[in-house]
């Protein structure tokens, strides 16, 4: 997968630096300072209540992982017979 990548991008992964995660994360602050220069009590608001929302949406998410691993693990046992009668792979 990494072999598609220049160079930078795969020395840079190997020092632990993800850009687009850098990049969003950049993004979201820069829109954050924006809104607090615009409306500083909205952006307080926003930044007070963003762990806490993050928190009562965590219980959803973990269940999404655990329905979306039962439907994999059905999808896998579905298809067992297809992929043993299929042969082996060849890549």
């Amino acid at each position: 997968m990494d072999h598609n990548l220049p160079a930078k991008v795969k020395s840079r992964r190997r020092m632990g630096m993800n850009l687009p995660r850098e990049k969003s994360l950049m993004v979201k602050f820069l829109l954050w300072c924006i809104l607090l220069f615009l409306c500083w009590p909205l952006a307080l608001l926003a930044l007070i209540l963003y762990p806490l929302v993050w928190i009562l949406t965590l219980p959803f998410r973990l269940v999404g992982i655990a329905v979306g691993g039962v439907f994999d693990l059905l999808w896998a046992i579905i298809t067992l017979p297809a992929r043993i009668l299929r042969g082996p792979h060849h890549a």
